[in-house]
């Protein structure tokens, strides 16, 4: 009889390697801090209000200001100084979009296994076919190219005449999708490639960017009737495009449970920038609005929730930027800390799923040299370290610093009255003669107290972290707009105009016209004498 012993190492572990996690992540389009009904009391959104109670809610969340920022930091987990993209959108006539020399997270993802999609809004270029979400990391893409297009007919409009037809499945124009309202058909895209996915094959990711709620203020009108009791009309329709995607993702979320990702998924909530009042949305109680770097532009909705968290149902006040989300989600794919390498966010999913301290202790805003430099600005009310007529913002710890034109600074409840104009939000601050803010966000979240000169020594602190990041930085890449982008010339669609042979002209910083500041000025003047005289006449109608 032989008798054959087998030595076996306690830690060898024969059990399956668990699969990644499918990963869902859904941005909104302008939704405000005060536009979900955990936050607010006249929208209703059950179903994302019930996904965030018993997830994570995350309270002390940021993003950037407007649309094209928001996208890129995303995708690729860097500041717009590190990208070229510091300056407003991507215009659908500039030959511009994401750098090509950034490996993107979708392509992180595809290395790491996973199977990826994409539905909704891109505007991140489109000049060339290198530049489609399907060479930038998609397996499939089906969606809008540019910033805003009607939610029935997909026109877009670039300015008076320059209008066409956008709407894309893959790198195909989709005219055959024309009618359906957008929400619908997203959503409707989604719960297909659930249905045709196998989720014990492959991990899914799949990046849902709703056109919702951005203007033009269009909804079904079985989602208006609801909220027929508010008097102010945008109000109204803002609230029934809230609606509207809140059943999408409910309807998303059934369709994770049906076909058997929900145990092993985690989703994502985010807007991608604060609301614009003057379009029904608020920010209320916090300051600004969409476009500015207060807090009303740049602090965003945002939750966590899966039933692989393991501390849940509670709200996290850990630091959390949106470029944090590249490495956080390549990290729960299985990626190392290779593979995020020189990117500016952080791993945070120990502080959303554990409840740990976040890693994170410093946003840079942003810093853009070519929006309009404050006049009140200058190197010497920076203490020498700084031009403060450059418009940037910086949060370290509880601090936050404002330099140059931070944008329309008011704080503006919801809109209640029927025919409020909105030309009596313009009779705000813009007189104000500063060029440097401070604030104890903590504190003061809602940025009600500046304590500049209280705390030059804070102040002279941040401006010297604006100076350390700003030898960072590369050149803006803002070009002028290419007539040959006209849809008339594409046969009636916005579509890639430049050949991928043709060479690009980046190495230029783009700089605005020098403008005529006394000519400024003297319409300054009128305007303000103007301004006071409509408070006294608006000031005796209220």
């Amino acid at each position: 009889v032989i008798l054959l012993l087998l030595s076996v190492d306690p830690l060898d572990d024969f059990s399956p390697v668990p699969q990644p996690p499918h990963i869902i992540f859904i941005m909104t389009d302008d939704q405000g801090f005060n536009d979900i009904g955990y936050h607010s009391s006249d929208i209703r959104t059950p179903a994302l209000d019930k996904l965030a109670a018993d997830g994570v809610k995350l309270e002390n969340y940021y993003i950037q200001p407007i649309c094209t920022p928001s996208r890129s930091q995303l995708i690729t987990g860097r500041y717009q100084i590190h990208t070229g993209l510091q300056h407003s959108i991507i215009r659908p006539r500039q030959p511009n979009c994401l750098p090509f020399d950034q490996v993107t997270l979708p392509q992180r993802l595809q290395e790491l296994g996973y199977s990826t999609h994409m539905v909704g809004k891109w505007h991140l270029g489109f000049y060339k076919k290198e530049c489609l979400p399907t060479r930038r990391g998609f397996d499939t893409y089906f969606g809008s190219l540019t910033g805003s297009v009607n939610y029935y007919t997909y026109n877009s409009c670039d300015g008076p005449g320059r209008c066409g037809f956008d709407l894309h499945e893959g790198e195909s124009v989709a005219w055959d999708q024309r009618g359906k309202y957008s929400t619908h058909l997203y959503t409707q895209r989604v719960r297909k490639i659930l249905a045709t996915h196998d989720p014990q094959s492959q991990p899914l990711f799949i990046f849902l960017s709703f056109q919702a709620v951005h203007t033009p203020l269009q909804s079904p009108r079985e989602y208006i009737y609801p909220y027929r009791g508010l008097e102010n009309v945008a109000r109204r329709k803002y609230a029934a495009m809230v609606s509207a995607v809140d059943e999408a993702v409910h309807n998303i979320t059934y369709a994770l449970r049906k076909y058997g990702y929900y145990q092993n998924s985690v989703i994502i909530f985010s807007t991608d920038n604060g609301g614009q009042p003057l379009s029904g949305g608020s920010n209320w109680p916090l300051r600004g609005r969409k476009g500015t770097y207060w807090e009303g532009g740049v602090r965003g909705l945002g939750f966590v929730h899966s039933p692989l968290l393991r501390k849940k149902r509670r709200v996290s006040k850990a630091l959390v930027h949106i470029t944090d989300w590249y490495p956080t989600l390549v990290g729960l794919a299985g990626g190392n800390e290779s593979l995020t390498e020189g990117v500016d966010g952080y791993d945070v999913w120990e502080a959303i799923s554990d409840g740990k301290e976040s890693p994170r202790l410093e946003i840079l805003h942003n810093i853009d040299p070519l929006y309009n430099h404050a006049r009140s600005g200058s190197l010497q009310k920076g203490y020498g370290i700084w031009n403060t007529a450059v418009q940037a913002s910086i949060r370290a710890g509880d601090w936050k610093l404002l330099t140059g034109d931070p944008g329309y600074g008011d704080w503006i409840p919801p809109q209640m009255l029927p025919g409020f104009p909105g030309s009596w939000w313009n009779l705000e601050r813009h007189t104000v003669q500063k060029s440097v803010w401070l604030f104890n966000i903590s504190g003061d979240p809602n940025e009600r107290f500046d304590l500049s000169e209280q705390r030059p020594d804070v102040v002279k602190e941040l401006l010297a972290r604006l100076v350390f990041y700003n030898r960072t930085a590369v050149p803006v890449r803002y070009p002028s707009e290419d007539l040959r982008a006209d849809p008339h010339l594409n046969g009636g669609a916005w579509v890639p105009w430049v050949g991928d042979e043709e060479e690009d002209s980046w190495d230029t910083v783009y700089q605005k016209k020098n403008k005529d500041w006394t000519k400024k000025l003297k319409l300054s003047k009128s305007r303000s004498f103007f301004r006071r005289l409509n408070t006294r006449i608006m000031s005796n109608r209220i």
